[in-house]
């Protein structure tokens, strides 16, 4: 068993580095996995040093906080103290007008009124009889052993009470003397159980003693959650009373410079996550580029001389027919330009003379013959229209992707375009249009390309359907296609005719029709090939010819035809 033991280890071993070479085969693979690693990491980082920042914000404000605290603690120890002795010298001395008055004077404004009270609680000697305390007898009898503060109804005074041998001293001092507001705006004033005594202004909402209460501690900070706000409150206890003076902050503002700093966060995680992805997308389209090269040396290299020989000549072919392609394109700008530009000229001088711009010519024969020579312009400018349209839209080599300029269209929407486009020509021709088309037909087509089709289809028919004859356009949703039919009531085609129909170049006499190229259904068909559409010819001698479109409809429908 041992011996099996010490045979795994080792082919569990050489099986790793295996497993990581598959994993590397994977470019894409590969590249995500970095990249999420990449990004976890700047992500984790960026983290823990907002959090980091957050704490730190947080203690510095908490460190000022209690700073402040124990100078306002020092502050009023110190005035209480000196209101202690006060205190303690009008209990020593005799009470008469003029001790009295050198005593108030030496309390200031915030020294209400001085009590000396025997065990029991009754008044012995009074400085001015205004006290607004009342005081209990458990106050008393707390007093003998140790401070006791207790305030008035209306919050704003304050008693001390104290032992004075036997007796005991009552002080009433004011509050808003005692603490100033200036220094009270963010301040509290609490027992150590958290019995609230005074509150600064800035305050929005009262805290509970919960969270004022000091416990055994000299000081403490801590969050104090509001329902509108957050306040970092630091207490600190107030030596020889039992009083904490306390200091706030919000934590909002304590934690100004790190709402600050987050935007330097997010571009510290999102900058180099991004630089990083665009620069994998490029080494893996450049990585991909040379393996596939590479794949095709190696094998070029194991493949046999004759086979290599046919992917050469395959590949030379592919080369010249992407040559064709991009000369036939030159090709067609090159003639279009050169021919339609002169006739363009010829058509305007033509029609400049025949309507006497710069007066009536010298004999009536020169307007007749401008007259023929712009009707002759025309006629010859759509010739080569259709010429280079032909051109255009019959590739060299029938090896385009059919469909891969498709698109959603409506082809309701594009057929009453051509449909009113056509509406005057029928009226010329004495032809009779019957349309049937849905509401909407949403087809998978390329818009140019279908216009372009139903454009010779329509002038196909119109041409070839004799006076008092009707073209029917109809236009339907089946559960898979768009159909869309041309119907005419025209000589249609005979026999031997309907093996020919769309051959380029190629006319068939009909009396009372005019010739034209030959080139309208050919160029229909072959934008049809294109855009992966069918389109079908059927006819029957004398009776007319039906040409059916089918196109890939865009979303399974019901037949609303009509």
């Amino acid at each position: 068993m041992s011996h099996c033991h010490a045979v795994a280890g080792p082919i569990a071993a050489a099986a790793l580095p295996r497993k990581l070479r598959g994993l590397t085969g994977h470019v894409r693979l590969t590249v995500i996995v970095c990249l999420a690693l990449i990004f976890g990491s700047f992500v984790s980082a960026a983290l823990i040093q907002m959090w980091l920042d957050h704490n730190r914000g947080l203690a510095q404000a908490a460190m000022f906080g209690e700073r402040r605290a124990q100078e306002m603690a020092l502050d009023l120890g110190a005035a209480l103290d000196r209101y202690r002795a006060i205190g303690l010298a009008f209990a020593a001395a005799t009470t008469n007008a003029e001790t009295s008055a050198a005593l108030s004077e030496v309390g200031g404004a915030a020294l209400d009124d001085i009590a000396v009270l025997d065990a029991s609680g009754r008044t012995m000697s009074e400085m001015r009889g205004a006290s607004r305390v009342q005081l209990s007898a458990a106050m008393i009898a707390t007093a003998r052993r140790s401070p006791v503060v207790a305030t008035s109804p209306n919050g704003r005074n304050v008693a001390l009470l104290f032992a004075a041998g036997s007796r005991i001293v009552a002080m009433e001092i004011d509050l808003p003397h005692l603490m100033p507001p200036a220094s009270m705006q963010d301040g509290l004033l609490a027992s150590p159980s958290g019995r609230l005594i005074a509150l600064g202004k800035a305050w929005t909402s009262v805290p509970g003693a919960d969270a004022l209460a000091l416990g055994g501690a000299r000081s403490v900070s801590r969050i104090i959650q509001f329902a509108g706000e957050q306040r970092l409150v630091s207490l600190q206890r107030i030596e020889g009373w039992p009083l904490a003076a306390g200091t706030s902050v919000r934590v909002e503002d304590a934690l100004d410079a790190w709402y600050g700093a987050l935007p330097l966060y997010f571009f510290f995680i999102l900058g180099p996550a991004f630089t990083g992805a665009a620069l994998a997308v490029l080494f893996v389209r450049v990585f991909e580029r040379q393996a596939k090269a590479w794949a095709a040396v190696k094998a070029l290299r194991t493949t046999r001389p004759d086979e290599a020989r046919l992917l050469v000549r395959l590949a030379d072919a592919e080369r010249r027919a992407t040559e064709a392609e991009r000369a036939k394109a030159r090709f067609v700008s090159h003639v279009s330009h050169e021919l339609r530009t002169p006739l363009n000229a010829i058509i305007g001088f033509a029609e400049a003379i025949e309507s006497g711009v710069y007066g009536a010519p010298g004999h009536p024969k020169y307007g007749e013959y401008a007259h023929d020579i712009g009707s002759a312009g025309r006629e010859l400018h759509a010739k080569i229209g259709s010429v280079l349209e032909y051109a255009a839209s019959v590739p060299v080599f029938e090896r385009t992707n059919p469909g891969a300029s498709s698109a959603t269209v409506d082809a309701a929407q594009i057929a009453r375009a051509k449909l009113e486009e056509r509406a005057a020509t029928a009226r010329a021709h004495g032809v009779k249009l019957v349309v049937s088309i849905p509401e909407a037909a949403s087809a998978h087509a390329d818009a140019s390309m279908l216009a372009r089709i139903l454009g010779h289809l329509l002038d196909n028919a119109l041409a070839y359907t004799p006076k008092g004859g009707s073209v029917r356009f109809t236009l339907r949703n089946d559960p898979r296609n768009v159909v869309i039919d041309v119907r005419d009531t025209g000589a249609g085609f005979s026999s031997e005719e309907k093996g020919k129909v769309g051959q380029p170049f190629l006319r068939f006499s009909r009396s009372g029709s005019p010739g034209g190229m030959g080139l309208g259904l050919a160029t229909a068909m072959g934008l049809a090939r294109r855009m992966g559409a069918a389109l079908d010819l059927s006819s029957v001698a004398g009776q007319g010819t039906l040409a059916e479109l089918r196109l890939a409809a865009a979303v399974e429908t019901t037949d609303a035809g009509g």
